[in-house]
């Protein structure tokens, strides 16, 4: 809005011409986004607690420890993650970019599936929120109608294509398959992320070091001379969406601040979902999915905790892990929660790094 508005001016008003650098305009978005969240922190937070008497339920079937010391806390937080990010994106952004209306679109969608199954949750007093099948329809109806967008407006020799990390000049075109390929990624990483939310602070800080990344591949992807110097395949209109992951970076910042152990609110599925579908339809705007498999290397290592775990139970009878995901396995050999959520941020850490070595590495 504000680049929208004052960019025309810069050939007038000298000052005015730092709104033509994205640099510029994404530290914006961080500041934003981050003053936002600080602001509004205190008053939304007494707002939920207000509103949900009882906090978040807990599940009976989790670890017994946080029946004690996480009941009553208040979930749904997540909408100030999305106020913040909203606002943050809506004002630095140039919103004639077609690529940020989709990213915020999906975030947006995602955010109020979560929102109505925390509701759900909370007015119940019980976890049982939207059922399953309807949410993953509803999930999968905006995952496709982003990627049918982003196949629609990107060039056609790229429409469909997959990058393949670590090789050079390696695109594989998937066709119209890459549709449902485009909804297994959002859709993946949206619920990748909302398994990985079950401690203070667990997620929000992987999801800010993917944010971060993607920020940096965003303006790598989307300049020509820098995705020509690094051989990665260059995508006309990406750079823009260097704001959005710098207003995800501010709000998820400004979150964390409230959610640090012990948190004074959970992000819900409103914040999880959301973020998680942000992650996945940038990196399909990108055509760097499989380099976000990397980077959330985290996030697919809990899904894939779960996935054994339920698999190996039904065939055999016999569990693989203490408890699924794998964050609630260390918590059952005694790890102390501190120590669970640090340890998880070092390998987010870790595994941001290799992703990001896998754009020099082609």
């Amino acid at each position: 809005m504000l680049y929208n508005f004052l960019f025309p001016l810069a050939d007038d008003f000298a000052i005015f011409n730092l709104f033509r650098y994205l640099t510029f305009r994404t530290g914006g978005a961080i500041m934003t986004a981050l003053l936002i969240s600080f602001i509004l922190g205190p008053s939304v937070i007494r707002w939920l607690k207000s509103k949900q008497h009882r906090g978040q339920p807990i599940r009976d079937d989790g670890p017994q420890t946080h029946i004690v010391t996480k009941q009553g806390t208040p979930t749904m937080g997540g909408f100030l993650i999305l106020i913040a990010l909203t606002i943050g994106t809506l004002l630095w952004a140039d919103l004639s970019n077609i690529y940020v209306w989709i990213v915020l679109l999906v975030t947006l969608g995602f955010g109020a599936i979560g929102f109505a199954d925390d509701y759900l949750k909370v007015s119940r007093h019980n976890t049982v929120g939207v059922p399953g099948k309807l949410k993953l329809i509803l999930e999968i109806a905006i995952a496709g109608i982003a990627g049918y967008f982003i196949m629609k407006v990107s060039n056609p020799d790229i429409a469909s294509v997959l990058t393949i990390p670590f090789l050079k000049n390696a695109l594989l075109d998937l066709g119209w398959f890459y549709l449902p390929f485009a909804i297994i990624v959002t859709v993946g990483a949206g619920n990748a992320v909302n398994l990985t939310d079950g401690l203070d602070g667990l997620a929000i800080v992987p999801v800010m070091i993917a944010a971060a990344s993607f920020g940096l591949i965003t303006y790598l992807v989307g300049n020509a001379v820098f995705s020509g110097y690094l051989q990665i395949q260059h995508v006309p209109g990406t750079g823009e969406l260097t704001v959005f992951c710098g207003a995800l970076i501010g709000a998820s910042l400004g979150f964390l601040w409230f959610n640090a152990p012990p948190a004074m609110v959970f992000m819900g599925d409103t914040g999880s979902l959301a973020m998680g579908g942000a992650l996945g339809s940038i990196s399909l705007v990108t055509r760097h999915e499989i380099v976000l498999a990397i980077i959330g290397g985290l996030f697919v290592l809990e899904t894939v905790s779960v996935i054994v775990q339920v698999a190996s139970f039904k065939l055999t009878g016999k569990r693989v892990f203490r408890m699924a995901p794998l964050h609630h396995h260390y918590e059952q050999k005694g790890w102390a929660e501190p120590t669970i959520v640090i340890r998880f941020w070092i390998i987010a850490v870790i595994l941001a790094l290799i992703g990001l070595a896998s754009l020099k590495l082609r």
